[in-house]
């Protein structure tokens, strides 16, 4: 196997660049650093620059995503984008990589646009047979009231913001009076605002790569949140039971892990997605599509492969020699 330069891409303009960071630095301590030389590579605002060590960074030259180091121009072979929210999940930096024939870990342009709206993709996937809550999408200026809230989606509901994640921004409203508030700190998060119904049942989690080597169909995983619901505190703080595999029927775990496969083909993924679910009385209805899911040591997906038996630099491998094999 070729020594091939990886650069490990994190950052974003979001509230979500602390995530993103914590990504990076999960898949580098997972990369087979026998086979690949990785590089994280962080950007924010405008600010492209590569880590060199602990303390040291250059810039990035945006016209072939290249840096020098010690005078020596070093150039990537592949991307692992692990920004969670833009550029990086919306399709922006996959256009870019695309315009520089630079290889990258997960969906192109398209997908990644669509996944990025929640409405915009289970509107979509609707279509297909996928079950999913009502919802109502907001943009900026728009208004509507209390009384309309109530009648479409009905409470308790989700207020959130629509291109956002890690729970940021997220009120679960129980009161009539306490819609307009959400909605606001929604927008605070974005332009966009959806307003969901509330879903009882277990929540879950199911992860998914495809190769030309065949499919992954990963592990299915419970999350028990100790709070009101899988907010921040939850995600990152500890604050939950996460399952793997989970507390569910075989039957009901192979019908996750097959409509996740067939979101996978319908959207026409790349690399490593996962898809949240909840399993309520009327059937699995899915929650929200991650084209970029986290990548710490102790998120979903490595806890899932590992239950697999298998090894995340082994998944790392096997997705970034996939863009250079030649199908047959």
């Amino acid at each position: 196997m070729e020594n091939r330069k990886i650069a490990i891409v994190c950052g974003g303009d979001s509230s979500e660049m602390e995530v993103s960071l914590k990504s990076a630095q999960g898949l580098f301590s997972f990369i087979d650093k026998s086979n690949y030389s990785a590089w994280i590579v962080v950007i924010q605002k405008g600010n492209w620059s590569v880590r060199l060590n602990d303390e040291e960074t250059t810039p990035i030259d945006k016209n072939d995503f290249s840096f020098k180091q010690k005078g020596e121009k070093i150039s990537f072979d592949f991307a692992w984008i692990t920004i969670h929210g833009t550029p990086g999940e919306d399709g922006l930096l996959q256009g870019y990589f695309d315009l520089i024939g630079l290889p990258f870990s997960c969906c192109d342009v398209l997908a990644a646009a669509i996944t990025f709206s929640k409405f915009t993709c289970n509107q979509f996937l609707k279509g297909f047979g996928v079950m999913v809550g009502e919802s109502v999408l907001l943009r900026q200026g728009q208004f509507i009231g209390d009384k309309d809230v109530v009648e479409t989606v009905g409470l308790p509901c989700f207020i959130k913001c629509n291109v956002g994640g890690s729970s940021f921004g997220v009120t679960k409203v129980k009161k009539t009076e306490d819609i307009q508030d959400a909605i606001t700190n929604a927008f605070a998060e974005g332009q966009e605002v959806i307003i969901e119904s509330f879903l009882s049942g277990t929540e879950v989690t199911c992860g998914c790569f495809k190769t030309k080597k065949g499919a992954h169909l990963l592990p299915v995983t419970e999350v028990v949140s100790q709070n009101e619901f899988f907010d921040y505190d939850a995600k990152y703080k500890g604050q939950v039971q996460e399952i793997t595999p989970a507390r569910i029927p075989d039957e009901t775990r192979d019908r996750i892990q097959s409509i996740t496969s067939m979101i996978y083909d319908i959207l026409g993924c790349k690399g490593i997605i996962r898809a949240d679910y909840i399993i309520t009385d009327e059937g699995i209805k899915l929650l929200e599509v991650n084209t970029t899911p986290g990548m710490t040591t102790t998120s979903f997906i490595p806890q899932q492969v590992a239950a697999a038996g298998m090894k995340m630099s082994e998944v790392m491998s096997e997705i970034i020699e996939d863009c250079f094999s030649v199908s047959i």
